[in-house]
């Protein structure tokens, strides 16, 4: 899941790179190649060639909106998927040199649409059956647009190891993490690295060093798929290992593909010994690097540079955005000294793909799987008596959200034990998507699917009265403060502190007030379960996702708390049995007002 971005304003400042600098990088490199030719042997021989980068694709293959059914489209006139990028690419290379061009990732690559769903679940790449399963439409992307590496991402796990190991097989260039070790011998459970090389005609190749970094929250976040086999350790540890090892191995240029962001913040607080995003991190405190690609934290950073704290170099960060938004380019121009290249020169920037038609012949390869996809989410599962829309989950308890509160509480009590089923049982969830809509009418796949958009599975975990309240207490911190008296503005009322709706959960199954005229931590108020006020040693069960369950975005008490539940399967296909079993979604069986905003005691909605 992405976190929060950094100052926006501060990256576009740092980054004063145009796209004037490609084709200058491109001309001095070409052109003074041929002109040392001529020259005498002690005159620096000088050659250029760029790295291209992509991250948080997230199986966006083509410009679509799988939960639309549509072409996508946004406010800022963005483009996905990786068909277009893969014309950007094309064009990169032929306008610099084949040679001159390496293509990277930074992971995040097989989870996070429709498609990538139904080749995880549906019809798996790992089989079924006894049958071979078919190969992921993403290597075959990639696959076809000649990545050189890519980084695993925290959620290449989200659907087991075995899945990610089918994927990592079916990709013709090395999925890296040198932080993802084997959990009994504590080595490299994938390469840490790879090296490629740049041919210079008549000079020494160029070698260039890519190392690969994971991010350590999938211990947290995809812990019941990974615990006990895998562990990851901090991105500056293994870092501090590995650079000192490309540089031994003669790499002229040292790149690091990095799925963590670059503002040192970690989403789950101190749950784990490393930091989340640490990418500046590297930079500063592990000398040898010349650039990095960031991912994870779902912005655009075209260029940004950190000094190293041991060799006052600067290292070159960029970050592409996610889902083929945009494409990174990094240009490094070198010189020949006795007989070793070194950088002289290093720039980045971020390219726009909206403007560029899809590759065709990515087109041909997955245009069956993609109709395949189309057909799938467009199955019909029941029908809805009326309209229920996501638009004021953010500040308001709508009946869209008590939807999941209902199947997730539902499914929590029918796998409790007899002790536990005595418990008062409650549910937490937040609102993934403002623009989710579940129609009156048809309801297909795609409508649930476009309000529960992540692969999260199921728990029941035990809290205390008092556990619950510092829980909600966190949860409210996603309100600014508007004092009473003060006219409120949802365009302005959240996300405070860089908590993001993914981030912020509400409750069911008790009553409460979020007073949004109070400091932080003491905006909970009138908090009740059955019309009578919840006490602190009152023993609840709560259905919480894995993600939430296992501390992700730093929750007080839930990660340490009693499981009295768990599940593999997926809450979003819970939704779509429910309605299943049911054959209509019907508001009146779920939709409660349990909880609002006030000021000083006072609705505000």
């Amino acid at each position: 899941m992405p976190v929060s971005p950094m100052n926006r304003r501060e990256f576009m400042q740092k980054s004063a790179v145009t796209s004037a600098a490609v084709a200058v990088a491109g001309a001095v490199g070409s052109g003074t190649a041929a002109a040392a030719d001529h020259e005498p042997e002690k005159t620096p021989r000088t050659w250029s060639f760029s790295i291209l980068g992509t991250t948080d694709l997230h199986s966006h293959v083509f410009d679509w909106d799988y939960y639309k059914d549509a072409a996508y489209s946004d406010k800022a006139g963005n483009s996905v998927g990786v068909a277009r990028v893969a014309t950007l690419i094309k064009q990169q290379r032929e306008a610099k040199g084949e040679h001159r061009v390496l293509l990277v990732d930074a992971g995040d690559i097989i989870q996070g649409t429709s498609l990538a769903y139904y080749f995880a679940r549906v019809e798996p790449i790992t089989g079924k059956d006894g049958k071979k399963g078919p190969e992921h439409p993403m290597a075959v992307a990639m696959n076809h647009m000649r990545y050189d590496a890519a980084a695993l991402g925290n959620h290449e796990f989200n659907y087991g190891i075995d899945v990610l190991r089918k994927f990592e097989s079916q990709c013709h260039f090395p999925l890296l993490g040198a932080n993802a070790l084997d959990a009994k011998t504590l080595r490299p459970a994938f390469r840490p690295y790879t090296v490629k090389r740049v041919r210079v005609p008549g000079a020494p190749d160029i070698k260039v060093g890519i190392l690969g970094l994971t991010n350590p929250g999938i211990a947290l976040w995809d812990k019941d798929n990974v615990s006990g086999k895998m562990v990851f350790p901090g991105l500056v540890e293994q870092a501090k290992k590995y650079v000192p090892r490309l540089r031994a191995l003669g790499c002229d240029v040292v790149f690091l593909t990095d799925h963590s962001g670059l503002d040192g913040s970690s989403s789950y607080g101190d749950e784990l010994p490393y930091v989340e995003n640490a990418s500046n991190l590297v930079a500063e405190q592990v000398p040898g690097i010349d650039a990095i690609l960031v991912g994870h934290t779902h912005v655009e950073v075209p260029s940004y540079t950190v000094k190293n704290e041991e060799t006052g170099e600067e290292v070159l960060l960029s970050e592409p955005y996610c889902w083929g938004y945009r494409l990174s380019v990094f240009d490094f121009e070198l010189e020949l000294h006795h007989g070793r290249w070194k950088v002289t020169s290093k720039t980045a920037q971020t390219l726009n793909p909206n403007t560029v038609d899809e590759d065709p012949e990515i087109k041909r390869l997955l245009e069956a799987d993609h109709e395949l996809v189309v057909k799938y989410v467009n199955t019909p599962v029941g029908t809805c008596t009326a309209d229920l829309s996501a638009a004021e989950s953010c500040w308001k308890d709508v009946p869209i959200m008590d939807f999941i509160h209902q199947v997730q509480m539902a499914t929590v009590a029918s796998g409790l034990s007899s002790a536990d089923a005595a418990l008062p049982l409650i549910s937490v969830a937040a609102p993934f998507s403002r623009t989710a809509d579940i129609p009156a009418g048809n309801v297909t796949i795609k409508d649930i699917a476009g309000l529960y958009i992540y692969d999260n599975t199921l728990y029941g975990k035990k809290l205390t009265g008092a556990q619950l309240k510092d829980y909600l207490e966190y949860a409210a911190k996603y309100y600014h403060q508007v004092p009473s008296g003060t006219k409120v503005d949802t365009a302005t009322l959240t996300n405070a502190n860089n908590f993001w709706d993914y981030m912020y959960d509400t409750a069911a199954g008790v009553d409460y007030e979020i007073d949004i005229a109070q400091p932080e931590g003491s905006r909970i108020k009138n908090l009740s379960y059955k019309g009578a006020p919840v006490t602190d040693d009152q023993v609840f069960v709560v259905a919480v996702n894995n993600y939430r369950a296992n501390g992700g975005s730093g929750y007080p008490h839930i990660a340490s708390a009693g499981i009295a539940y768990s599940s593999t399967n997926e809450i979003r296909q819970l939704m779509i049995d429910y309605v299943t079993s049911k054959g209509t979604l019907n508001p009146a069986d779920f939709a409660v007002t349990n909880w609002r905003l006030t000021q000083g005691g006072t609705p505000v909605f």
